[in-house]
């Protein structure tokens, strides 16, 4: 689910990880990006110590991921219309 806001890319956020890792103050980073200090946090309890790659690979997971829930709710709910139909008809 996409929030109000910008969607980064992996780059910018491993680069802004790397910035403070380097010795850059949060606040600067995030005044750059445009970020809060909040969303800097997140992305470093989330993605801490990984690479573009490694974090590439999370996201696309994520994304299946997403697809594939939405896949089970809609078979879910066929299964459950049909089951109603069934016990009516009987």
């Amino acid at each position: 689910m996409k929030k109000n806001g910008k969607r980064f890319k992996e780059e910018q956020i491993i680069y802004a990880l790397r910035q403070v890792e380097g010795g850059r103050k949060i606040a600067d980073v995030c005044r750059e990006l445009g970020v809060t200090e909040q969303s800097f946090h997140r992305w470093k309890r989330q993605y801490a110590g990984m690479g573009v790659s490694e974090l590439r690979r999370l996201k696309k997971l994520e994304d299946e991921n997403q697809s594939l829930r939405k896949l089970v709710a809609d078979l879910s709910l066929d299964k459950h219309i049909l089951q109603e139909i069934v016990s009516k008809k009987l």
